[in-house]
């Protein structure tokens, strides 16, 4: 079950701690937990969509044939000088995937791609990453909009681009300081190898199906939050702290009923930083959040996890971690409404089931 080589589809149907109806996942083999096996369990998992037009979403297989490519340069050597007028260029209702590969340098736009517009890559190269960046806070914009990208558009991918939101670090005294760099409102976005830059509330990663890989999220509170049902794969999450007692937390899961299907699953990620930080706190009422194989620096907080001063919540929350490592990986100081998953109960969290990868994850284009 847990070799690479094998190719078979498993039905798992296992009760979970806190739940009462069963918890179906489709689609094998799981991520192998030997990190070197990561890019042969990738390649042979998540194929290009021209080696699987029939299991693809129709419209996405349709829309993979024949994709556009927009040059976006600041110096000029581009169709467009801006992101946002490359944007502008593609019609509503768009059916076939553009692809904006964009120069190097610093794009100081607030950029928006609405839900009319699908099949958009936001494309850079690795070796000259541009940045995307806008100081918009919450006092202006209001939290989701302060983001400096908005995607709503479902089949939005990015690879290599850094995003950040330039806004001053909140101080606990000015109102509505805290800035999103990126929000992520579509279904089924992928981004791959991107940078995402913030203090509080950095990424707000809001509804729908997403795959983040080889990422890196930096932030202080509650710096990856909102109702998204995600997997981060190999990804950096790194704490921005003082080294003293301030307050800060990687995850705030908007999940408020047992009905929605959403949650945040860790995979093979590592966490960084200073100071002391809470893997999750129960923001809502029903967080979903788990961690597996993940490196955990001396930056985790020895109880992990906060109940965010609502302990009736305890008996709500779905907090879990999996064989994870480093000074910050301490089951034995663990709060006691969380717990250390079994191999049954992980399963459906490390296979790309959870997010429905088989219909619609592809891997980064190659240019």
């Amino acid at each position: 079950m847990w070799s690479q080589g094998i190719k078979h589809v498993a039905i798992f149907t296992i009760f979970l701690f806190h739940h009462v109806r069963p918890y179906p996942v489709i689609e094998a083999p799981p991520i192998p937990e030997d990190k070197a096996l990561l890019p042969g369990w990738f390649e042979a998992n998540v194929k290009p969509g021209n080696t699987r037009k029939t299991s693809l979403d129709p419209e996405l297989a349709a829309a993979e044939g024949g994709a556009r490519v927009i040059k976006v340069g600041l110096d000029g050597s581009g169709e467009f000088k801006t992101i946002t007028d490359a944007l502008n260029s593609i019609p509503a209702g768009n059916t076939k995937r553009v692809i904006l590969w964009i120069g190097p340098g610093e794009y100081k736009e607030k950029i928006k791609i609405d839900r009319s517009k699908k099949f958009v890559t936001l494309y850079g190269s690795p070796n000259a990453m541009p940045t995307l960046t806008f100081d918009g806070t919450a006092a202006k914009y209001g939290t989701v909009d302060s983001a400096t990208l908005v995607t709503e558009s479902d089949y939005f991918m990015a690879a290599n681009i850094i995003i950040k939101n330039s806004a001053p670090p909140p101080d606990g005294k000015r109102v509505g300081a805290q800035a999103v760099a990126l929000r992520v409102s579509g279904d089924k976005a992928a981004l791959y190898n991107c940078k995402i830059f913030g203090f509080q509330d950095t990424l707000c990663d809001d509804r729908g199906n997403h795959f983040f890989k080889d990422c890196y999220v930096e932030g202080t509170v509650d710096f990856i939050f909102g109702s998204g049902k995600s997997m981060y794969l190999n990804t950096e999450l790194h704490v921005l702290g003082d080294g003293k007692d301030q307050f800060a937390a990687i995850t705030a899961h908007a999940r408020e009923s047992e009905k929605e299907d959403t949650g945040y699953s860790f995979v093979h990620c590592s966490i960084t930083g200073e100071g002391s930080t809470y893997l999750g706190r129960a923001w809502k009422t029903r967080p979903r959040v788990i961690y597996a194989f993940t490196d955990m620096g001396k930056v985790v907080h020895p109880t992990g996890w906060t109940n965010n001063s609502h302990p009736e919540r305890e008996k709500s929350v779905f907090y879990g971690e999996y064989k994870c490592s480093g000074p910050g990986a301490t089951p034995e100081s663990r709060a006691q409404f969380t717990r250390q998953l079994t191999r049954d109960e992980v399963l459906p969290f490390i296979n790309l089931g959870y997010i429905q990868g088989a219909r619609w994850l592809l891997p980064p284009p190659k240019l």
